[in-house]
């Protein structure tokens, strides 16, 4: 029964790399909750019910409840590496492109050349402490 609970062990260690690759939403993010409520659920119920989860246990041929909430953790957490992994490139990946966008905007480049096409005057960097360049628009505001 040992040779069950590892070939289990491994495919939930494929699904973790599978879900590490594919793209993430909504639905990924419902999965993953769902599936940290059933760790939490079988966690709590091993604090009150150790006895079910040793006899689970030696069902899959390891020795103690305990160890197989264990391997459970472990399976868990390369889930949440896996995840957190790919949120982290995705993230880095976003602040890569603000940062070129950013750059292009205070060089004046190419996406400042108006429909005339004479190529306005480049945008000087903004500072900390510096007042806005326009006035906002509208009417004025009483104090």
């Amino acid at each position: 029964m040992l040779i069950v609970f590892q070939l289990l062990a491994v495919l939930a260690i494929a699904v973790a790399a599978f879900f590490m690759l594919r793209g993430g939403g909504a639905r990924h993010q419902a999965i993953r909750r769902i599936l940290m409520m059933v760790f939490i659920i079988a966690a709590a119920s091993s604090v009150f019910l150790p006895q079910i989860w040793t006899k689970l246990a030696n069902l899959f041929g390891v020795a103690r409840g305990a160890d197989l909430l264990l391997y459970f953790l472990v399976l868990t957490f390369l889930g949440f590496v896996a995840t957190s992994y790919r949120r982290f490139r995705a993230l880095e990946g976003q602040v890569t492109e603000l940062a070129r966008r950013i750059a292009i905007d205070r060089a004046g480049g190419p996406t400042d050349v108006p429909s005339g096409g004479s190529p306005a005057r480049p945008t000087p960097p903004i500072r900390p402490g510096d007042p806005p360049a326009d006035p906002p628009e509208g009417p004025p505001v009483e104090k």
